[in-house]
């Protein structure tokens, strides 16, 4: 039998559905960084994207017998991602509305907001992160799913039910969009 490390993503898929729990974890660690990096910057929340990761990867384990092994794993695993993500938002909106809500026996109460990175660099990824997760879902999955370079325009619409053709616009967008919100230049 082959070390784990060097099995194809099929390979320890068809392993874990024979029974072979182990042949999971190397999917984990084979894949939890670049889900870290896509949630992140999906959410642009760091700390929130831990949690979404491991809520993946659970989604995953319980769904495996599921998957379409014609199509690239870490793009069925990133859907997965993306759908926790907008639960994550839904939630955080809800509680975002009952947290602004003023305290009945202190009103006025004011919350204080956190202190802005001192670093230049960092303000400039903090506004990157904010403003990939502030684009429209419809323009954030294909263009977060194409930052690797890994994945084709029509493995991506495959994965989110849309042309190759609307992919590529929908990446042109999300950048048009990106560039305005930061104050780039955008040379189209």
């Amino acid at each position: 039998m082959k070390e784990a490390d060097e099995r194809s993503d099929a390979a320890l898929i068809a392993a874990v559905l024979a029974g072979e729990e182990r042949a999971f974890t190397q999917l984990m660690r084979r894949h939890k960084e670049d889900l870290y990096r896509f949630v992140r910057a999906y959410t642009g929340d760091a700390g929130e994207a831990f949690d979404l990761v491991q809520e993946s990867f659970v989604a995953a384990w319980r769904a495996l017998r599921r998957f379409d092994e014609r199509r690239p794993f870490s793009i069925w695993l990133k859907r997965i991602a993306i759908n926790k993500c907008r639960d994550w938002r839904r939630r955080r909106a809800v509680r975002s509305f009952f947290y602004r809500a003023e305290d009945i026996d202190r009103p006025g109460l004011e919350i204080e907001q956190p202190i802005a990175a001192a670093n230049e660099r960092e303000d400039a990824l903090t506004r990157l992160d904010e403003a990939i997760a502030a684009l429209p879902d419809g323009l954030k999955a294909p263009l977060l799913l194409s930052l690797t370079g890994e994945t084709s325009y029509r493995e991506i619409g495959e994965s989110l039910g849309l042309t190759a053709k609307a992919v590529e616009v929908r990446i042109y967008r999300a950048r048009r969009a990106l560039a305005t919100a930061i104050g780039a230049p955008n040379e189209g």
